[in-house]
């Protein structure tokens, strides 16, 4: 196995080699950091549910903040048509 790392070394130059593993390595602290962010997250929400907030609600208004304001509008009329086209409203 060693001699297939060193067969393979000689594909890439020292410097590739270098910013190869420059990559990778800034991948892995920011994995780490998307987990340390996530449960940062995960105590939030649970902070939110511990005070009475719905946290199904509060994930469903941070994802309509994101939308544009125009193309949400768009799509709730185009719900509300199709619900009043099968009797829900």
């Amino acid at each position: 196995m060693a001699d297939d790392a060193s067969a393979h070394s000689d594909v890439l130059n020292a410097t590739a080699q270098g910013q190869l593993k420059s990559i990778i390595e800034r991948i892995e602290r920011l994995e780490v950091e998307k987990g340390e962010i996530a449960e940062q997250i995960k105590e939030v929400k649970a902070e939110a549910k511990g005070n009475g907030f719905d946290v199904k609600i509060i994930a469903k208004v941070i994802r309509l903040r994101k939308q544009d304001r125009a193309k949400r509008q768009e799509e709730d009329a185009i719900l509300d048509l199709y619900l009043s086209a099968i009797g829900e409203i």
